[in-house]
């Protein structure tokens, strides 16, 4: 029923536009009788639309642009850890305001793309061919963001959960799903920021390193929330008009001041345990082990002219580390340049099938076998050792990322095989179905090793190592399987004592990559309460206690006779690195237990779910809008 400009004019709620009007009330019947259309409707939808209209998209910008940089200024290569509290303020907000802006989330995508970008730059150094590797990895993780405050926004908004809860709960899903998808990527988790607070990253034998990120981001979320309105209006993050709710915003309420004092209580009991737990420990003195680092880019590593003069510098080191009576050295990956080649008690017959191209007499060539024992009695230590395996299977000849276990009483014990592959480093995915793929690994089509198929216990005076390689180190769920599995295959059930790295950051060239690689690794050894040593050809190597602390050796041996006196530079406070070194250190055994071991990833795994219920709910109980009538 249409509605008359008499009853327009007497209508309240549209005087305001009618005393802006300069038209006339005749002018405007006649305009409503030629359109057809009640004027009264009309300036409705304009008043409506007006209020429901979104901020610009400035304030989005700014916000998630800013979350951008404080995040990668607190990772390396700057590594300002305390940034990591106040970060995901800035992009936080954009999830506290009722509406969002205009084009929200193409901003936050944007800037995590930024971030992502800037972060990851250190893969391009690899290879050329790895720059496609680099924007692709970017590209992906910069999802998260975006996926982040559109759940948390939905969880806060619609389902009515507080920010401090619904926050860190959606963070800590998405990390752990970041963990598992395309292979997994572990890296830069936010509480990963925090690895020098070692009393806070204790609660890491729990939840893992993602009770960490839990507690950052819960913090952030509650300074986020306590911010006024006034100063989220300044940074044109409302709509000229505001609702009811929104103007409501600059009162602090009694919810906001029992979420304040309950994140306090849980920052600081989860502070009060790592004081606790670190008093438990009762560090016992275990094997002594010298750590072999060289320093070759792995454009040299490849060269096979340069094979004699990579071990030649190792053989240097070690015997510059034999005079301090090591128990175990260690060498990184892939350093000795020579394959180990096993032919698995193969026929001759059976071997000219598998690999009719390998002359037979190379299947029994002992001259890497000996040398690996001579090299072991001549130290009288235990050694392991980071090479290449050829191994015979039953229709083809397989490669391996192997760690050699030698002693010196019986030779050749034991190798462990590289379990978790990098993807395009060391396999080509889909290489069968997407051949073209080959373009973007630095070994092209011919490239790819086969993954191992079990943990190993490395067994030598009562002592069990685990050995793990390269970025195995940063993958929680694996190297906790690891420590239960290699555990489980000693006889006597005695745990593992120690953790062996073998790592070759030499892709690098002395980037960032290798202090984040260090970083990462630490909050290995607070989840599962076991030491790691580790041995990086061009470096970071290091000796990490159970706490998480990695420890000033006891000895540092400069190979380039620079004067270094310690891996860490006295001038910057930073670890040297692209350097020939060795560090000689005793083991600090670890006598407790760990939750995290034990039960795994219950805690993420729980905020996971909880993030997936959310998204599908929302999906559920989505509103449709109305299909307007026909007239």
């Amino acid at each position: 029923m249409a509605v008359t400009v008499k009853t327009f004019e007497n209508s309240p709620a549209h005087q305001p536009s009618l005393e802006t009007s300069s038209v006339s009330d005749d002018m405007s019947s006649k305009k409503e009788l030629q359109n057809d259309q009640p004027l009264g409707e009309d300036v409705q939808k304009i008043i409506n639309t007006a209020r429901t209209s979104p901020a610009p998209a400035l304030g989005a910008w700014l916000m998630s642009g800013l979350t951008a940089c404080l995040m990668w200024a607190s990772f390396t290569p700057l590594d300002y850890g305390p940034l990591g509290w106040v970060c995901l303020i800035p992009l936080l907000l954009l999830v506290r305001v009722p509406r969002k802006t205009r084009l929200m989330y193409t901003a936050i995508y944007c800037s995590g793309l930024l971030f992502t970008t800037l972060t990851f730059q250190w893969m391009r150094l690899g290879d050329p061919s790895m720059y496609v590797a680099w924007i692709a990895l970017a590209v992906y993780v910069a999802c998260y963001f975006p996926v982040f405050v559109l759940l948390t926004r939905l969880a806060v908004h619609r389902f009515h959960l507080p920010l401090p809860l619904a926050a860190p709960v959606m963070w800590v899903g998405l990390e752990y799903m970041r963990a598992y998808l395309l292979t997994g990527f572990s890296w830069y988790y936010i509480g990963h920021t925090q690895y020098r607070w070692i009393e806070l990253i204790q609660i890491s034998d729990i939840t893992g390193a993602y009770g960490v990120s839990f507690l950052v981001v819960m913090l952030a979320a509650c300074f986020a929330d306590l911010l006024p309105a006034s100063l989220m209006r300044r940074f044109k993050l409302f709509p000229p008009k505001l609702t009811p709710e929104e103007q409501k915003m600059d009162q602090i309420s009694l919810k906001q001041i029992i979420q304040t004092a309950v994140c306090l209580s849980l920052f600081f009991a989860v502070l009060g345990y790592g004081y606790v737990r670190r008093s438990q420990a009762e560090f016992q003195n275990g094997a002594r082990v010298a750590l072999i680092q060289g320093n070759f880019p792995t454009s040299v590593k490849h060269d096979p002219n340069a094979w004699r003069s990579i071990y030649l510098k190792h053989q240097i080191l070690m015997g510059a580390a034999v005079r301090y009576q090591p128990d175990l050295i260690v060498w990184p990956e892939t350093m000795f340049r020579w394959p180990l080649i096993e032919r698995n008690g193969k026929t001759n017959q059976e071997l000219q099938t598998i690999a009719p191209e390998v002359p037979l007499e190379k299947w029994s060539e002992p001259s890497v076998r000996k040398s690996l024992i001579n090299m072991s009695q001549e130290a009288n230590a235990a050694l392991v050792i980071g090479l290449d395996t050829v191994s015979a299977g039953d229709s083809k000849v397989d490669h391996f990322n192997s760690a050699a276990f030698i002693r010196p009483d019986y030779g050749l014990v034991s190798r462990y095989d590289k379990i978790h592959l990098v993807p395009f480093g060391e396999y080509l995915p889909l290489k069968e179905t997407l051949p073209f793929l080959s373009l973007f690994s630095p070994y092209g089509a011919s490239m790819g090793i086969e993954p191992g198929k079990h943990a190993a216990n490395f067994e030598y005076k009562n002592w069990n190592f685990a050995p793990i390689i390269c970025f195995e180190d940063t993958v929680p769920h694996l190297v906790r399987s690891m420590v239960n599995q290699s555990s489980a295959s000693d006889s006597t059930e005695k745990p593992i004592d120690c953790l062996v790295n073998l790592t070759n950051d030499g892709w690098f060239h002395g980037s960032s990559e290798l202090d984040q690689h260090l970083i990462t690794a630490s909050f290995r050894c607070v989840e599962n309460r076991t030491p790691m040593v580790r041995a990086v050809n061009t470096g970071v190597s290091a000796v990490i206690d159970g706490d998480g602390m990695i420890v000033e050796p006891d000895v540092f041996i400069d190979g380039d006779d620079q004067g270094r006196t310690s891996f860490v530079n006295s001038k910057t406070g930073r670890w040297n690195k692209s350097l020939n070194a060795v560090l000689i250190d005793t083991i600090p055994l670890d006598n407790r237990t760990s939750l995290y071991t034990k039960y795994g990833d219950w805690f993420a795994g729980t905020c996971c779910f909880c993030a997936m219920f959310i998204f599908f709910m929302a999906l559920l109980t989505r509103k449709r809008k109305p299909v307007p009538a026909k007239s």
